[in-house]
């Protein structure tokens, strides 16, 4: 399937920081990996020596999960994403986001830049894939277009139990009636700047609404970032080296992949929690919480 963007996706993307309605898998992959995650669901809710699944699948699930690293290298998402970060490219993370039908929890304005240490980059780019119909029922992302053409705004840590990300951070103020949803059918995926504002309601649909999010980012993004962090290269190469890169997990959660998620998670986390003046339960998959979102 080629999806290398339009001149007038890219033009869209580059205006207003986000672009969606991108298809890259067809009706007939989209059902056959929805049906591994409900298999692992099934088959493995916890995991030997490790957590809950849903951990993996809310943080890092490439370093343990096959299928999560081999979506993140698909070159129909990766045609799309080469236009606007160039030819070499790394995934940084790669998460599930599962709303179950009738769920309140919601995602409330934020730029993903805000705690994760990249500073203010454009070196960075959000591939959101639709794995079910994400409606606007279903409580589909809202942008604001052209948000993304300022700097790293100021966020408010709510801790709100309903919020799905990791401190419930939200920017106050924003105009609600400037936003543009971005739904998508099954198969359909949607590219957002890192410091474009977005914000996903409950899920009011009677199916599950399950998104694949994969965090891009470029060689350049570590130059002069400060601490240590991790990234699977999956096009071109590195020729910075200022990322650890990894290969991908030797299998399904290797006892020394594992080990190695952990390691990861410690170093990542250390960053996600500065400056926060509560407990950040960033990986605490009783909480609900969403890790990296």
């Amino acid at each position: 399937m080629c999806t290398e963007l339009t001149s007038r996706q890219l033009n869209d993307y580059h205006r207003d920081g986000f672009v969606a309605g991108i298809r890259v898998f067809d009706t007939d992959a989209v059902g056959a990996i929805r049906a591994e995650i409900e298999r692992l669901e099934h088959d493995q809710p916890k995991v030997e020596g490790g957590h809950d699944l849903n951990r993996y699948f809310r943080v890092n699930g490439h370093l343990v999960i096959p299928l999560l690293a081999d979506l993140a290298r698909t070159p129909a998402i990766l045609d799309a994403v080469e236009p606007i970060l160039g030819p070499d490219l790394l995934a940084w993370s790669v998460e599930l986001f599962i709303k179950e039908p009738g769920s309140n929890k919601s995602v409330s304005w934020h730029q993903d830049l805000t705690y994760w240490g990249m500073g203010e980059t454009d070196g960075e780019v959000t591939a959101w894939v639709a794995l079910s119909d994400v409606s606007v029922q279903a409580g589909c992302m809202r942008f604001i277009p052209g948000s993304h053409l300022g700097r790293i705004v100021d966020h408010e840590d709510t801790f709100d139990a309903g919020n799905l990300l990791s401190r419930g951070q939200q920017i106050a103020g924003v105009e609600e009636d400037r936003a543009v949803h971005g739904p998508l059918a099954p198969g359909e995926m949607s590219l957002h700047h890192g410091r474009c504002f977005h914000a996903s309601g409950p899920n009011r649909s009677p199916d599950r609404r399950i998104g694949l999010a994969i965090r891009y980012v470029t060689p350049g993004v570590r130059q002069e970032a400060p601490g240590r962090d991790y990234a699977m290269l999956v096009r071109g190469s590195d020729p910075v080296q200022g990322w650890i890169n990894v290969a991908g997990p030797r299998g399904l959660f290797a006892p020394e992949d594992l080990v190695f998620y952990d390691r990861v998670v410690a170093d990542q986390s250390a960053t996600l929690a500065a400056g926060a003046a509560g407990d950040v339960s960033l990986y605490d998959t009783g909480t609900g919480q969403e890790g990296l979102q």
